[in-house]
């Protein structure tokens, strides 16, 4: 290699690096993102967007409390996880009285059309059941099983099939057709 071949090299290199260098991004995130709140350093700090949440709107239960709980392919049984999520639902709830809840049960693919409704219907009916246990007025809530019809995701792997077996808890004004 020449000695000018070298330094032409050098040369390119060091004309990218200012190039790059005068490349900013910064007026563009200023104008497309809004200034963050000021944190106190809590943990429980809203993310930012959030810190208007009304306590008691449906907004607070989403973010705050949590509307989906988990299980096991073929299963109906709550587990810790979901139990943990149901008493933060039922303590929301019974401080909310104004709120009627519609639970929806949901599954995958692992079986019939037919095996898949009764089990979502089974995982909805036990949410429901655990909430009344944990004081939630039973004539508030009502559960519908959905089978393997509305998938969150399509997929094979086992990791992503989880998220089809669920129940989502969804806060309603009046009640609606079960």
């Amino acid at each position: 290699m020449s000695p000018t071949t070298g330094y032409a090299g050098r040369l390119v290199a060091a004309a990218m690096l200012l190039a790059l260098a005068a490349c900013t991004t910064t007026d563009i995130a200023s104008v497309e993102e809004p200034a963050a709140a000021p944190m106190t350093g809590q943990t429980n700090d809203p993310a930012p967007g959030f810190e208007n949440i009304t306590a008691g709107s449906e907004e607070d239960f989403i973010l705050n409390i949590g509307r989906r709980i988990y299980f096991t392919q073929d299963s109906a049984a709550l587990d810790s996880v979901a139990m943990a999520t149901l008493d933060n639902q039922a303590t929301w709830l019974n401080k909310n009285p104004t709120w009627l809840l519609k639970l929806q049960g949901f599954a995958d693919d692992s079986g019939s059309a037919s095996k898949m409704e009764v089990l979502s219907q089974q995982r909805a009916d036990a949410a429901m059941a655990y909430l009344a246990s944990k004081g939630v007025d039973a004539r508030r809530m009502w559960a519908k099983g959905y089978g393997k019809d509305r998938d969150v995701r399509d997929c094979t792997e086992r990791s992503c099939k989880v998220q089809n077996r669920r129940v989502v808890s969804n806060l309603r004004s009046q009640r609606e057709g079960v």
